[in-house]
C-alpha cells in the first residue's frame, strides 16, 4: 500500500479521520443543544449539566496522553476501534439515566474517554501517511469538528423536538456505533518512509527522542500552556453559545442555526489557515488566529441581535477552528514522527483541562449572576494569555537532545 505512485491510500485514512471527528466530538458537543431541554424536563440545573461536560473533557484529556502512546505501540486501528464502542456504549447509558450523578458521570466517562480515542491517534496516522500538504491533512482531520455543527447538532436539535432528549441521545448513539466501527477498519498502519523521503531534514530527527524527554523540553510546556489558553478561553462562549442567543430572544431552532454556522467557518478556518501554515509556517497563522479569536469573545459582550450572532459567529468560527489543526503541526515540527502520538496526546490532555472550564465556568456565572457577562470576560482575558504564550513559541526547529558529556565542556 504504497505512498508513492498513483492513488494515496493516505487520503482514505484522512477521511476516515474526518469522519470520527466529526461524529466523536459532534455527540460530544451536542451536550450544548440537550443543555436547556434536559434542565426543563429533568429539574437538573444549567451549571449540574454542563459539569457533565467538563467531566467529558477532564475524560478525554486523561484518555488522551494513554490512547496516543498505545496508537504509537500498538497501532491506530485497534485504539479508534475501540473508542468508537466506547462512544455508543456512553451514549446509550447516559440516555438512561436516571438522576443527574448518573448522568455526569457515564457522559463525562463514557464518552470523554471514547473521544480521546480519535483525534490524536489520527492526527499523528494522518501526518505520517501524508509526507506533502501535511498542514492540509491534519487540518482535514480536524475539519470533521467544523462538520459536526452542521450535521449532529441540526439532528439533534430535530430529534429532541420531534421526540424528547432521551430518544434524541438513544438515537445518536446507535447512529454513532454504526457509522464510526466500519471506519475503524479503514484505517492502515502507513508505510515505511522511502529513502528520498527520508532525507528531508525537517521531518528526520538527528536523534531519537524519547516521550520522557520530550515532556520535558520547553517547547512542549509552550505548545501544551498555549493550547490549554487557547481552549479555556473558548470552550466556555462555544457551548453556551446555544443558551445565550436563546437569552437574547432568539428562538430555540433558530439559536442551533447560529451555532451551526460557527462550525461551518470553522471548517473553512481549519482548511484556510492550514493552507497558510504549508507556506507561511504554523507559528505566526496561530498567533494571528488566537488574537483574532479572544477579539471575538470580548465582542460578544455587544451584541444580541440574530445578524450580530450570525456575522460573528463567521469570524469566531474561523479563528478558533483555524487555529486547531495548527498545535500538531508544531509538534510533528518540533518531535517529528516517530513519537508524535504520545506527545500530541499529552498536548491535547492539557487542551482538555482547557475545555473542561468553559462549560462548567458558563452554567454557573449563569445560575449565579442570571447572565453570561463575566464568561467572556473572563474569556478574553485567558484568550489573551494565549497570545502571549503563542509569541513566545522558540523558532519551528527540533529541540535539540542534551548532549552527552565525554570530554570538558567547550564554550
Amino acid at each position: 500500500m504504497s505512498k508513492s505512485a498513483g492513488f494515496n491510500y493516505g487520503w482514505v485514512v484522512v477521511g476516515a479521520g474526518a469522519l470520527m471527528t466529526c461524529v466523536g466530538f459532534g455527540a460530544m458537543m451536542s451536550l450544548a443543544v440537550f443543555l436547556k431541554p434536559m434542565s426543563d424536563a429533568t429539574g437538573w440545573s444549567l451549571a449540574g449539566v454542563s459539569a457533565a461536560s467538563t467531566l467529558n473533557f477532564l475524560g478525554m484529556g486523561v484518555a488522551a496522553f494513554f490512547w496516543g502512546a498505545l496508537s504509537d505501540r500498538y497501532g491506530t486501528r485497534i485504539v479508534v476501534l475501540a473508542g468508537s464502542v466506547l462512544l455508543g456504549l456512553g451514549l446509550v447509558t447516559a440516555s438512561m439515566a436516571t438522576s443527574l450523578w448518573q448522568f455526569q458521570l457515564l457522559w463525562g466517562i463514557l464518552i470523554g474517554t471514547a473521544v480521546g480515542a480519535f483525534y490524536a491517534p489520527m492526527m499523528a496516522i494522518a501526518s505520517a501517511w501524508i509526507e506533502h500538504q501535511r498542514s492540509l491533512a491534519v487540518s482535514l482531520v480536524s475539519a470533521g469538528m467544523g462538520v459536526a455543527p452542521l450535521t449532529v447538532a441540526p439532528f439533534a436539535s430535530w430529534l429532541i423536538t420531534t421526540y424528547d432528549w432521551r430518544t434524541a441521545m438513544l438515537v445518536i448513539g446507535i447512529v454513532a456505533s454504526a457509522l464510526l466501527i466500519p471506519a475503524a477498519f479503514l484505517v492502515r498502519p502507513a508505510p515505511q518512509a522511502t529513502a528520498p523521503a527520508a532525507t528531508g531534514g525537517a521531518d528526520t530527527p538527528a536523534v531519537e527522542w524519547t516521550v520522557a524527554q520530550a515532556l520535558r523540553t520547553p517547547q512542549f510546556i509552550t505548545l501544551a500552556l498555549a493550547h490549554f489558553c487557547c481552549c479555556a478561553a473558548h470552550s466556555g462562549p462555544i457551548f453556551h453559545m446555544v443558551s445565550y442567543a436563546m437569552v437574547c430572544g432568539i428562538a430555540p431552532l433558530t439559536a442551533v442555526t447560529v451555532y451551526s454556522l460557527a462550525g461551518f467557518s470553522g471548517l473553512g478556518g481549519r482548511l484556510a489557515l492550514g493552507v497558510m501554515a504549508d507556506r507561511i509556517g504554523a507559528k505566526p497563522v496561530l498567533v494571528g488566529g488566537l488574537s483574532v479569536q479572544a477579539l471575538c469573545v470580548a465582542t460578544y459582550l455587544a451584541i444580541g441581535q440574530l445578524g450580530e450572532f450570525y456575522a460573528l459567529s463567521v469570524v469566531f468560527g474561523l479563528a478558533y477552528g483555524g487555529v486547531m489543526p495548527l498545535y500538531a503541526v508544531l509538534v510533528r515540527e518540533f518531535f517529528g514522527a516517530r513519537i508524535m502520538g504520545s506527545v500530541f496526546g499529552a498536548v491535547s490532555a492539557f487542551a482538555s483541562l482547557g475545555m473542561a472550564l468553559g462549560p462548567w465556568a458558563g452554567g454557573w456565572v449563569f445560575d449565579t449572576f442570571h447572565g453570561y457577562f463575566w464568561l467572556y470576560v473572563g474569556s478574553f482575558g485567558i484568550g489573551i494569555a494565549a497570545v502571549a504564550v503563542a509569541l513566545s513559541f522558540p523558532s519551528p526547529r527540533r529541540p535539540r537532545q542534551p548532549a552527552l558529556r565525554l570530554g570538558p565542556a567547550t564554550a
